[in-house]
């Protein structure tokens, strides 16, 4: 948990419409391919709503994908205005252990701003190329891959570029990125444990891995709002968040607004630009929404491929709540929202706790996967007295590191469980020869579908949204390590 808690209000009194988060609550849960997980908003600096789908809860970190990239570059400001970082100093500067290898003169001309703005030339995304070509050393394989055009002059979203800038921030300040920053922004901030995954090289990956909690986004996104100032002591220089935040380099579609996407507006320094305000973004929906114009800043987590119909639904909706005056009359409609989101929850889904009718093969199968790729190697069912554990063997099982994940089946709604790694399980029999549940990896955002037949003894077994890079079963929990 955070060391302080966010100064609050009701809604109304920072003009924030309750019917307006009604409404986007609404539009969420009636939208089938988005799964939301939690959400915080803040207004004139007071948190005004927030809620958690269980089972997912506040205190829980969760897997931010590329909103790490942000905290990221807050890691570059801070490095720059301790003179330990020039945004227009040469990336090779910062590793003449490499000036041999590397001759292209357009790698040798890429600057830290460059790599902070994802321009550095390439035209294309480039990390099985790096990671592959020096898997010791990610950042001379990316710098031995000649970009296409000069760099500043074409945008490629490249978890590369912000590899190499995470690189430099750890080489020149000689810590992990959490370690510098823990005094410098987590601690001020009031933002407590946080775990950010390694490479091969023992470094934090800097473009992905970071766990945090959704308050943590929120007291990140406000910092941004208020220019680095934080309970009135300026955590990052004047004007970096201004510099952040403006586009540095093209995305995509034409200069002019029209209907583009909210990928089409620019990047920053490790920022989207958005048809209102900027964000961190992430993949499958972790947002930190900053919006100067309404002083307001929106924190999300989910689990949805549709993240630009997500953005939609906030201007649709959150947006018109945003009034430029208090509400007053408003008492029953705050509570009526505050006691909405104190219930939030995911369906579970269907099933008894027991097989319709006892059949000992249950208790005796083992089930194998119907196809021959998947998570998932072998399944099998063991009962006593307390209910039923269905025990997986991922994929990626080895013999001296077994991958093996016990899951409690469930009476009613979620079981939730801890060890190996945080769970929640739902579902259950749902005929007398199908076993089908629902495994919520609760410090991500990924869901496992699994369904066991007895009448072939197969398993089917499919990610609701898929684990962008391959691991264990095991592996999806916030604990630092190597990917």
């Amino acid at each position: 948990m955070s060391a302080s808690v966010l100064p609050s209000s009701d809604p109304a009194a920072q003009g924030v419409d309750a019917s307006g988060v009604h409404a986007f609550l609404d539009a969420l849960e009636a939208a089938p391919e988005i799964e939301p997980h939690s959400l915080m908003i803040m207004r004139h600096g007071h948190l005004v709503a927030s809620g958690w789908w269980a089972p997912y809860t506040a205190e829980r970190p969760h897997l931010l994908y590329s909103l790490s990239k942000s905290f990221t570059a807050t890691a570059a400001a801070l490095a720059e205005a301790e003179g330990l970082l020039d945004f227009d100093a040469p990336v090779i500067s910062y590793f003449p252990e490499f000036e041999a290898d590397i001759t292209d003169p357009r790698s040798r001309a890429m600057l830290v701003r460059h790599v902070a703005s994802m321009s550095s030339g390439h035209r294309r995304e480039t990390v099985d190329e790096a990671f592959g070509r020096d898997p010791a050393e990610p950042v001379r394989g990316f710098l031995l891959l000649p970009p296409d055009q000069d760099p500043g002059t074409v945008f490629a979203y490249n978890q590369p570029t912000t590899y190499t800038l995470a690189a430099i921030v750890q080489r020149v300040t000689g810590q992990s990125l959490t370690g510098y920053l823990r005094p410098r922004l987590l601690d001020p901030l009031g933002i407590g444990e946080v775990a950010w995954r390694c490479d091969r090289t023992g470094r934090e990956l800097g473009f992905s891995g970071l766990h945090a909690t959704t308050d943590a986004v929120a007291r990140l996104g406000q910092l941004y709002l208020r220019d680095g100032v934080w309970e009135g002591k300026r955590l990052l220089s004047e004007g970096w968040a201004a510099r952040a935040s403006r586009p540095r380099i093209p995305t995509a579609g034409a200069i002019g607004d029209g209907d583009r996407p909210d990928s089409a507006r620019g990047y920053g320094y490790q920022f989207w630009m958005s048809r209102h305000g900027y964000r961190g973004d992430g993949a499958y929906g972790q947002f930190c929404l900053v919006l100067p114009e309404h002083d307001a800043v929106i924190a999300t987590t989910a689990a949805t491929e549709r993240t630009q119909e997500y953005l939609n639904l906030v201007w649709e909706h959150l947006l018109p709540a945003f009034g430029p005056e208090p509400l007053t009359g408003r008492e029953a409609a705050d509570a009526e929202l505050c006691e909405r989101l104190d219930r939030l929850a995911l369906p579970p889904a269907p099933g008894r706790p027991t097989p319709p009718e006892r059949d000992r093969d249950w208790a005796t199968t083992a089930f194998t996967p119907s196809a021959e790729t998947g998570p998932v190697l072998t399944a099998g069912l063991a009962e006593d007295a307390d209910g039923w554990t269905l025990t997986l063997t991922g994929a990626m099982d080895r013999p001296d590191q077994p991958d093996r994940l016990n899951l409690r089946l469930p009476g009613e709604g979620w079981t939730v469980a801890e060890e190996p790694v945080p769970t929640a399980v739902s579902g259950g029999w749902t005929d007398v020869g199908t076993l089908a549940v629902e495994v919520v990896f609760l410090e991500t955002p990924h869901r496992l579908a699994l369904t066991c037949s007895l009448a072939d003894r197969t398993l089917t077994a499919h990610w609701r949204t898929e684990p962008l890079q391959r691991g264990r079963f095991t592996s999806l929990r916030a604990r630092p390590g190597s990917v």
